[in-house]
């Protein structure tokens, strides 16, 4: 590839998809598991419900006693919740029953005390008509034993935990997600903590790339390094080593101090492309080692580095975590004129409509440093290369950064 090659949008995500993770699993006990993702199917090691369970409190008769007539039934006995299957001797009788029972035998229908005059020894039904079979959820009826409940890959809820209890998993195998490390680079920028001289900035980018993998289940240390090239190829060197993931902020375009991609090189880092046709976030590099750790170098503006960060690096993980990322289409509310041939990711606010459609505003900010417009919106509208003239009720895909993920 052509050092100036600028590639499509497209091809990137193809490249990345080339370039999955290798992420091992793990096994860890239920209690650990929320947020984790699954290595290993669901499966059912019995019918669900694994009975003819009882939904309502009342009692349970045979259909065929009311279809001739009767209305007033003797109380045999009592099923409560947990207690083993009774039959019912007479037919002519009834059986009362609690919520959560097994249906005895000898009955098909369940009638609740609302719909009943009961005394000690006597159940009424004050019904003219029932359905068979009703206020019963029969064995098998949500879920057959061995079958996939939830697929692997999927991020663990607690509804995927309930799950996973249910079926007697106490342990589960997981993801081992990869160890991240973030790089600010520049001598223009300080610690959070500091007052920047006026020709400084603070440190900011790196923090939104941690929360956001945060968001995503990933823990990632913080680092920074100077325009020093030597103490870049010494700290990267050693880094290559210890973490998976290595994510740079900054040091990725044309400046004179931009070392990082000379130094990347030197240290043997495949390059498998830098530069998209994109705005904002043209220069974006990604590459990888032989021993399969990648490299992320994102553009230092805050707008390009999170486009970047929600564009790529989370289509990097989800493919890599074996899931098809999601596209979200909207209506696009307002007329937009975008005339470079560039894939454009625009900012926008997503609004929800009573008729059910999705509607997105495009909100334009003042340029990629403009990262305080990230805050007065909700995500980005893609918005496609040759074509400059975009127009509202047009559908466009939309990538959210305030949805779940």
């Amino acid at each position: 590839m052509e050092e100036n090659t600028f590639i499509p949008y497209e091809q990137a995500l193809s490249i990345l998809d080339e370039h999955q993770g290798n992420f091992p699993t793990e096994n860890l006990k239920l209690s650990a598991c929320i947020g984790c993702f699954l290595a290993e199917d669901l499966v059912a090691d019995r019918d669900f419900p694994p009975f003819d369970r009882v939904t309502m409190d009342g009692i349970a008769i045979a259909h065929s006693a009311f279809e001739k007539g009767q209305r007033t039934f003797g109380i045999e006995s009592t099923a409560a919740a947990g207690s083993p299957q009774q039959t019912l001797k007479d037919p002519s009788r009834c059986i009362e029953v609690m919520t959560g029972a097994i249906m005895p035998k000898g009955v098909d229908t369940v009638i609740r005390y609302e719909d009943l005059s009961i005394t000690d020894t006597n159940a009424t039904i004050q019904l003219d008509a029932l359905r068979h079979r009703q206020n019963v959820h029969f064995k098998g009826m949500d879920i057959s034993k061995g079958s996939i409940i939830v697929n692997k890959g999927e991020r663990l809820s607690s509804a995927e935990i309930n799950i996973a209890a249910a079926v007697g998993k106490a342990s589960l195998a997981v993801k081992q997600l990869p160890r991240v490390i973030i790089f600010s680079t520049g001598d223009e920028l300080v610690a959070v903590d500091e007052q920047p001289e006026l020709h400084q900035i603070r440190r900011s980018n790196v923090y939104g790339i941690q929360a956001t993998l945060k968001e995503w289940g990933i823990t990632a240390d913080l680092h920074h390094l100077a325009d020093d090239k030597i103490e870049m190829l010494a700290v990267i060197s050693r880094t290559l080593t210890e973490y998976d993931l290595l994510v740079f902020t900054g040091g990725v375009s044309k400046g004179k101090f931009d070392y990082l991609p000379d130094v990347l090189e030197e240290l043997r880092v495949k390059k498998h492309f830098h530069k998209i046709q994109q705005r904002p976030g043209k220069p974006f590099w990604f590459g990888s080692t032989t021993d399969r750790k990648k490299i992320f170098a994102l553009p230092g503006n805050p707008v390009s580095s999170f486009v970047c960060v929600y564009m790529y690096l989370r289509f990097w993980l989800q493919r890599s975590l074996g899931l098809t990322p999601e596209i979200l289409y909207v209506k696009l509310k307002n007329d937009v004129e975008f005339k470079p041939d560039l894939v454009y990711f625009l900012e926008a606010t997503l609004e929800s409509r009573t008729d059910g459609s999705l509607v997105a505003e495009a909100i334009r900010g003042n340029g990629s440093g403009d990262f305080a417009n990230l805050v007065k919106t909700d995500g980005f509208l893609i918005l496609p290369q040759n074509k400059s003239q975009f127009f509202a009720n047009e559908v466009y895909p939309f990538v959210s950064y305030r949805a779940k993920w």
